[in-house]
């Protein structure tokens, strides 16, 4: 995902997307103990989708924080 995408998101879709990025991740985790999971690479781009994500998620966190002061 592009971080552009990301940086036009709020917070609630943000929060939204980090859950559905976990549960893939979660769901080729099974896959690669299963072995049935054939493309390893999946799993990089998940992991790091969700460092992008948590990473403009506390971003705009902090930013609102730093508003409503």
């Amino acid at each position: 995902m592009k971080i552009d995408a990301l940086k036009k998101m709020s917070i609630a879709e943000l929060k939204k997307e980090l859950n559905s990025l976990l549960r893939e991740q979660f769901n080729l985790r099974i896959q690669k103990a299963t072995m049935q999971l054939k493309k390893f690479h999946l799993m990089k781009n998940v992991r790091l989708n969700i460092a992008r994500v948590k990473t403009i998620l506390s971003e705009k966190e902090r930013k609102t924080k730093t508003d409503e002061k």
